[in-house]
């Protein structure tokens, strides 16, 4: 029997993108994570696990060499949701397979890939389970099977769901992975999980092939941050879950308490962290249980960093589809849930309270509420929003389906609400749900009309709403720059569903800069560095503020230097939100640093030698 001290591991993540759950860098998921440590717990020297992402074997072919050596080789992801990525690339299904052909040693496969796989990680897919030419594949918990497999001497293992007890020890165990992501420290965000399954049955969605919800303590999930924190992690977010307002309660009634010590132990065993997010929040919790919800979200917006997102499963505002698909919320319910997430989380640091001249109104003078929107809101992001998810190709969609969801979009619009943002997506079918039965036919049938409607709500919705949310003058803190396009750099911050983020000229990739945002499009926007200096502004930086063209521009550079920025004459630009003159110290409101307090100030680019 082989001795778990002995053996060689390699652990390939493959990325995974499910309904409550995510995985693509600059992301990483608990499933190496819980591996790794699971690996350990059984007996294997942390020493001799060896871990890389899918983009590390492709940048440097020699790396499969730690594939081929090793005495157990785990591949971990899958994909049961369509997306565009930027900061990785999911592994396509050849790419498993000839990584199970690479290895010599005994090889499993694990992670959502168990659901199924289609041609390709796209939208209006059919998929089929598939061993991929794998020895195992782990058709419960890839973790568990990993650590059984190893205790076994790799002859094999029974499938099977691991328990939170065993969570406890692997999510702490197997923390040491992050250090050998490619993005660690500065651009690595730890997917956190609370509870795993759900409630409900919507027919197209995996999350209830978990089972009913199984919640952690909220003392194991801070132990977990504890121990990345160590590790040098500073970016968090707590998406695997199905909906966070359940936290600590019967799967569906609020826990404001349970939250409270959620989020008050994650800061306080990492003060210093940088991103606190979150991604799923169920709207018919909002609509069932109203005032627990409301203090719920409370706690969350009190303690979270600014730019949070709580993604609400609408999936369609069509009744027929709501009725065929057993979809849990009508539109005008989704409608009230979005009013309440705007109402306790849509304020922005630096607004001022209720009671003081400028704030929006409520009961509690003391307290920030949203919406804030306008020229007196403060200039950053709003401290959570919700979001909106729509989904097509499901039973009994029809033309007027498309209708119904343009009309529930606008009435957020119209009523002066924010969301941040929308993501329209064509249906996966995978096997156990109840979409396995009508495939992905009504999607392919639909294609032509689902391109056109996608086109019409990026114009008519998210274009004015992201002028909403980020208007001109919005600061970013710690924008990290990912590739140049086209005379641009390119970068976002960490967090939920960040903003692509441009900004003029090709600037040094893997470090970051605040940035003022001067445009937008539809899911992106522009900016220059913040504050940007007017004595040393390149004429593209100063014609990216609104009202500054290249004659003016001209004015600017041929009038330098200048002792403040008030002595700019820029005619009818403002440029107070966005420049300074020299090497000037501008306080960020409420920038996140040392817990949630403000930190240090922001200062020009010339000036930090950036």
């Amino acid at each position: 029997m082989t001795d778990p001290a002995d053996l060689s591991v390699t652990v390939v993540d493959g990325y995974v993108d499910e309904p409550a759950h995510f995985g693509v860098p600059p992301y990483v998921s608990t499933y190496p994570r819980y591996t790794a440590g699971a690996l350990v717990d059984a007996g294997v020297p942390e020493g001799q696990i060896t871990y890389h992402t899918i983009d590390e074997l492709r940048d440097d072919r020699n790396k499969r060499a730690d594939v081929a050596d090793a005495d157990l080789f785990v591949y971990v992801g899958g994909m049961t949701v369509p997306g565009s990525y930027v900061g990785g690339t999911p592994a396509e299904p050849d790419e498993v397979r000839e990584l199970g052909w690479t290895a010599d040693g005994v090889t499993l496969l694990g992670g959502p890939v168990r659901f199924g796989v289609g041609e390709e990680n796209a939208g209006a897919q059919e998929t089929e389970r598939d061993d991929l030419d794998y020895d195992f594949v782990a058709k419960g918990d890839v973790e568990a099977a990993a650590h059984d497999l190893v205790a076994n001497g790799l002859e094999g293992f029974n499938d099977r769901m691991r328990d939170n007890d065993e969570v406890d020890r692997w999510a702490a165990k197997g923390a040491f992975v992050v250090e050998h992501h490619p993005n660690h420290p500065d651009y690595l965000i730890c997917e956190m999980e609370t509870s795993r399954g759900c409630a409900y049955r919507c027919s197209f969605c995996t999350e209830p092939l978990y089972g009913n919800p199984s919640f952690r303590e909220a003392r194991s999930v801070v132990d977990e941050v504890d121990a990345l924190s160590e590790r040098g992690v500073k970016h968090f977010r707590l998406g695997r879950q199905a909906d966070i307002l359940a936290f600590g309660g019967d799967g569906e009634a609020p826990n404001p308490d349970a939250l409270r010590e959620l989020y008050g132990g994650i800061r306080e065993v990492a003060p210093d962290l940088e991103t606190l997010h979150l991604d799923n929040m169920n709207p018919v919790t909002i609509t069932d249980y109203p005032e627990a919800s409301r203090e719920a979200i409370r706690v969350i917006a009190e303690h979270n960093t600014p730019g949070d997102t709580a993604a609400f499963g609408l999936e369609s505002a069509d009744p027929v589809v709501q009725e065929e698909n057993n979809l849990l919320v009508t539109a005008e319910e989704c409608l009230e849930a979005v009013r309440v997430v705007n109402e306790e989380g849509g304020w922005r640091p630096g607004d001022p309270t209720a009671g003081e001249p400028g704030g929006v109104e409520g009961p509690d003078p003391d307290r920030r509420y949203g919406p804030s929107t306008g020229p007196d809101a403060s200039p950053r992001l709003p401290k959570l929003l919700p979001g909106i998810n729509l989904v097509h190709g499901l039973a009994g969609e029809r033309p007027e389906t498309y209708e119904h969801n343009k009309r529930f979009l606008q009435s957020v619009y119209d009523e002066g609400l924010m969301l941040r943002r929308i993501n329209v997506r064509q249906v996966m079918a995978f096997a156990g749900t109840e979409m396995a039965e009508t495939g992905a036919e009504i999607a392919k049938e639909h294609r032509d009309r689902f391109q056109a409607y996608k086109r019409e709500v990026r114009e008519t919705i998210d274009n004015p709403m992201l002028d909403r949310v980020v208007p001109p003058g919005t600061v970013l803190p710690d924008v990290h720059l990912e590739y140049h396009q086209d005379g641009k750099t390119f970068g976002r911050q960490l967090g939920t569903y960040a903003l692509l983020v441009a900004v003029p000229g090709e600037r040094e990739l893997g470090t970051a800069i605040d940035v003022a945002v001067t445009d937008h499009g539809y899911r992106s926007v522009t900016g220059v560095p913040y504050p940007l200096d007017v004595n040393a502004a390149s004429m593209d930086e100063l014609t990216a503020i609104p009202g500054i063209n290249r004659n003016t521009a001209g004015d600017v550079v041929v009038g330098r230097p200048y002792e403040t920025v008030d002595a700019v004459d820029a005619g009818v630009a403002d440029l107070s939100r966005f420049a300074v003159a020299g090497d000037t110290r501008v306080p960020i409101p409420g920038r996140e640093r040392a817990g949630s307090g403000p930190g240090p100030d922001a200062r020009s680019p010339l000036g930090r030698g950036d």
